[in-house]
């Protein structure tokens, strides 16, 4: 087993407990966009508010944590900030440790074991540099400090309720796609809803998507990365879409109570991207040795993978 150590471990300040999501509604939309694990990923933020420009009605954009990571060049890092921070946004750990480290925590990211060593140092290394940026930004990072870790939001009037990891935690790993393979952490998943009184949960962290429903009715999406592929042979991101309207094109998607919750690519420019991060990140360095295949080709996994089969009670429809 895996120690403990920074990167691995779970800050207390990052806990808050599924009832701590029990409470009221902070906004009110007929259509939430959600996009978490940005990292700095200016190609794909200027695609996803083009997206999002383009939606009609009542509509909010929160940004779910990890906005920042690969953007350690000071003009990059001003723009994503600000550019956020014009939504309504969640700290994630990459944040959280940017802003009010905590001791011993590293990367903040509470790898759990499946994550091999090696990964875990370079994601320490890679916030430590990171941080020597962010430094020259204090008015930027007070106002990251003071971003909640998680948020309810009511569309049509069903909860929803946005995380950065899980329902427990702010680094919290219970909505990755491994966990929601076994029984147990689908029961898992299911009780946390309940506690929630929400329809669906929005999460991010884990940078593999998932959407799962349950036997009530309600859904949890993760929507992996919105600022690296998620799928092999891909060069998009994705962000989750939760409306009272079905998306015009969304890559797949379920209906849980009087919501559609839906899957969007975000097709940034994947060649101006990689140049982007390759003067930053470039052969050697410990972001382009744990990320760079992953942003040229993506990872093994499909969409397939990422939408499961449906528990009872919950329709399912490919989008």
């Amino acid at each position: 087993m895996a120690s403990a150590g920074p990167g691995r471990s779970c800050p207390l300040g990052y806990r808050y407990g599924a009832r701590s999501l029990a409470g009221p509604a902070a906004l009110r939309a007929d259509t939430l966009y959600v996009a978490g694990g940005l990292y700095g990923n200016r190609e794909a933020l200027e695609r996803l508010l083009e997206l999002y420009a383009g939606e009609p009605g009542d509509k909010a954009l929160v940004f779910n944590g990890d906005f920042h990571w690969f953007d350690v060049d000071a003009q990059d890092f001003r723009r994503v900030t600000e550019s956020v921070l014009a939504h309504a946004a969640l700290r994630g750990n990459v944040e959280t440790e940017l802003a009010t480290p905590a001791s011993g925590a590293g990367c903040g990211c509470s790898y759990p074991d499946w994550v091999g060593d090696a990964d875990v140092e370079r994601s320490n290394r890679i916030l430590e540099r990171l941080r020597r940026t962010a430094v020259g930004f204090p008015a930027l990072l007070r106002r990251l400090a003071s971003l909640p870790m998680h948020v309810v939001a009511e569309v049509g009037g069903e909860r929803v309720a946005i995380v950065h990891g899980d329902a427990h935690s702010l680094a919290g790993w219970d909505f990755s796609q491994e966990r929601l393979r076994t029984p147990a952490g689908r029961d898992a998943a299911a009780a946390a809803l309940d506690a929630t009184n929400a329809r669906v949960i929005a999460s991010s962290h884990t940078c593999l998507p998932v959407l799962q429903t349950f036997e009530a009715g309600g859904a949890l999406i993760n929507n992996g990365a919105a600022g690296m592929p998620n799928f092999r042979g891909t060069r998009f991101g994705l962000a989750s879409r939760i409306s009272v309207r079905r998306a015009r094109k969304a890559l797949y998607g379920v209906r849980a109570g009087r919501l559609h919750v839906d899957a969007l690519a975000i097709d940034y420019d994947g060649a101006a991207w990689e140049r982007r991060f390759l003067a930053q990140w470039p052969p050697g360095s410990d972001a382009h040795l744990s990320y760079h295949a992953r942003i040229a080709r993506g990872p093994d996994y499909a969409p397939a993978d990422a939408l499961r089969e449906p528990m009872p009670g919950a329709g399912l429809a490919a989008a």
